[in-house]
């Protein structure tokens, strides 16, 4: 009986989600295809830089952002701090957000987009009325929720889109931070250039749980998470000009989603050096390294760097700090209790974002045991303390690092471990390494790097779409 209800509502989700996809694929809704030869003729001829004069007068723009808080991930963490550059660029930023919401600089308007926030652990997975699911896109949320699906990029795309066509505000760009939604399709039919960020193919995420769960079940639950990932791929072929942070990401991305590489424009994200910089009166740990772990996921590879912890420790005094928290009775936990490091590895939980130089200040080290990063934030924070970095080469983090730190393989806990040993032992290179990663970021890696460059592509996408 159970088995027939959860067909019944996966099945009943999927032809919501068909309905709404036709709907903005129609061809008297959205009749204009991004991807012609037109397009990519213009754009083949436009300018290596972004054009000056008359058209550098300050943009009105909106960011979009399906769930916005900074302690969520990486995508709070791009809004707060892009709009914020933007700002202190000259130009207007409004923020339209669903749940959880972001926290913005002062002088950023925040329009809240209110969904059921079904994933909130407050009241996880529950309905605070059951009126609210008169509305056809609450229910839609509501039942791929039951079914296993993640439906916050679809329907905050549906809000998105019906919030700006009622809107009397004008904005001569929206900008989309990966929710690759079927309404973004609509916002740009109703007449606003539109651009999206994607920070790393999504794919990846899929295919690495996909190959850390146990059984056929947990196999196939991972597939019906990440369904969402057929939209983002529709959608994103549809776009004229995408965003990634790195040139690992615009391959994987091109690869994975089948997206020609001219519609690519890397913009490397920036790094906050308001928070994260150098404090000399601190006096740092022998024999201790930092990582930064904000998810209990296999994708951050932990448990490589507790591998080589676990045999360096029979050897020498060592000891680990884990900015972040592992799952109760997780993957991390577990491993930690296996190999007998709960004496060495503290877990700091959540700490407030003025504490991070502090500790990146006491440390010897920062490590970034990642399977892949699409960019690799912690790596330049630790490069913005003046920390030497150990990184592996797991997507674009050796984009990120460069020549100031050391890159050993993914997944290679050994490797790792000899890393750690030669950088333990060489006091001098270390110095070295932490000059030349805090040189590299504020060359090169700070939001108002990050920011400039967006507004390039925005006046290019602004241009595009007044041509066609």
């Amino acid at each position: 009986m159970r088995g027939g209800y959860t067909y019944s509502i996966g099945r009943t989700a999927c032809q919501l989600q068909q309905y709404f996809g036709c709907l903005f694929n129609r061809p008297d809704v959205f009749k204009q295809d991004y991807v012609n030869e037109r397009l990519v003729a213009l754009r083949q001829a436009r300018s290596a830089k972004c054009s000056r004069g008359k058209k550098d007068g300050p943009l009105r723009i909106c960011l979009l952002t399906y769930r916005g808080n900074p302690t969520c991930g990486g995508q709070g963490i791009y809004i707060k701090y892009l709009s914020d550059a933007l700002k202190n660029l000259g130009h207007s930023v409004d923020v339209l957000s669903g749940p959880p919401y972001p926290i913005l600089a002062d002088g950023i308007p925040l329009h809240t987009l209110h969904s059921l926030d079904l994933y909130n652990p407050d009241h996880l997975f529950k309905v605070a009325h059951i009126r609210d699911l008169a509305s056809p896109v609450n229910l839609f949320e509501f039942l791929s929720m039951c079914a296993g699906g993640f439906p916050e990029p679809f329907t905050f795309g549906i809000r998105a889109r019906k919030y700006l066509s009622k809107s009397d505000k004008r904005y001569d760009i929206v900008h989309d931070n990966q929710s690759l939604s079927y309404g973004l399709l609509g916002i740009a039919k109703i007449g606003f250039p539109t651009v999206t960020t994607i920070h790393h193919p999504i794919t990846v995420d899929r295919d690495t749980e996909i190959r850390a769960a146990g059984s056929f079940l947990a196999r196939m639950k991972v597939r019906r998470w990440y369904a969402f990932l057929a939209m983002q791929k529709r959608v994103s072929r549809r776009l004229s000009h995408i965003i990634t942070v790195s040139h690992n990401s615009k391959q994987d991305i091109g690869r994975a989603f089948r997206i020609s590489p001219e519609r690519f424009r890397v913009v490397p994200n920036g790094i906050n050096t308001d928070f994260f910089y150098p404090l000399k009166d601190v006096r740092r740990a022998r024999n201790r390294l930092l990582v930064t772990s904000s998810a209990d996921t296999p994708m951050k590879g932990l448990r490589y760097l507790l591998e080589a912890v676990a045999s360096l420790r029979q050897e020498r005094e060592i000891r680990v700090t884990v900015i972040g928290e592992a799952k109760r009775d997780g993957v991390i936990e577990q491993r930690v209790r296996e190999l007998a490091l709960g004496d060495i590895v503290t877990f700091t939980g959540r700490i407030e974002q003025k504490d991070f130089a502090r500790h990146y200040a006491e440390t010897t080290m920062a490590v970034i045991p990642s399977l892949y990063e699409g960019f690799g934030m912690p790596a330049g924070e630790a490069m913005a303390c003046g920390v030497p970095v150990i990184a592996t080469s797991g997507g674009a983090l050796p984009e990120v690092v460069g020549d100031a730190g050391i890159l050993v393989p993914p997944a290679d806990a050994q490797a790792l471990g000899q890393a750690i040993v030669a950088l333990l032992d060489d006091p001098q290179r270390r110095k070295r390494m932490a000059e030349a990663g805090l040189e590299r970021v504020l060359n090169s890696l700070t939001w108002r790097h990050a920011a400039e460059k967006t507004v390039c592509v925005y006046r290019e996408a602004i241009d595009a779409h007044r041509r066609l």
